[in-house]
């Protein structure tokens, strides 16, 4: 009912669940807890999140929350396409500081998972994109963080056919992975 596969950093996984489709339309179990935990991923999902960007190279990220709020989530795209980027914050880990990419859409019906410890971004491929997402730890504004997502040190490399992206405020002003302070290490 499940197939998950293991990105290049092997923390972060894409999630492919399966679809049953008629000349009715189709229907897919996009979470169920039980087979979740049988494929190894088991998380406390306590909030489910929704965002909707009308255009196209909206770049939401890089984005993270610290603990004891630091959140697990689970993505998936309603409508549209998005590039989904994780980057590994996690001092000490072999892939400190490496970023992981994997393109999610409606059309692939594939989901990503980036655990604790990773900064979390994403850049809409296509306008009015609808991104659905589960966190394992409610929002808390004290402990919402941020890294620029356009930091040469860690050197992602969004698609954006030489367009600027439509940024938020907060992700103009976010400051680099170096000078942000040691808040997740890796745990062997």
């Amino acid at each position: 009912m499940l197939e998950v596969i293991p990105l290049a950093i092997p923390d972060v996984l894409e999630i492919r669940p399966r679809k049953f489709g008629d000349d009715r339309g189709f229907f897919s179990e996009t979470f169920n807890a039980q087979r979740f935990a049988e494929a190894g991923v088991s998380m406390p999902w306590v909030q489910d999140n929704q965002s909707f960007s009308a255009a196209k190279f909206t770049l939401r990220g890089l984005h993270f929350q610290a603990p004891p709020f630091a959140q697990d989530k689970l993505v998936r795209v309603l409508k549209g396409a998005i590039l989904d980027v994780a980057v590994d914050i996690r001092h000490g880990s072999p892939s400190f500081g490496q970023w992981v990419a994997l393109e999610v859409s409606a059309r692939a019906f594939n989901q990503i998972l980036v655990p604790k410890g990773f900064a979390h971004g994403f850049l809409t491929l296509e306008p009015d994109t609808e991104v659905f997402y589960k966190v394992s730890a409610p929002y808390s504004g004290e402990h919402d963080r941020g890294i620029a997502w356009n930091d040469g040190e860690i050197g992602v490399d969004w698609p954006l056919g030489g367009e600027a992206p439509v940024l938020s405020d907060k992700d103009k002003v976010a400051s680099s992975l170096a000078d942000t302070p040691v808040i997740f290490t890796f745990d062997a």
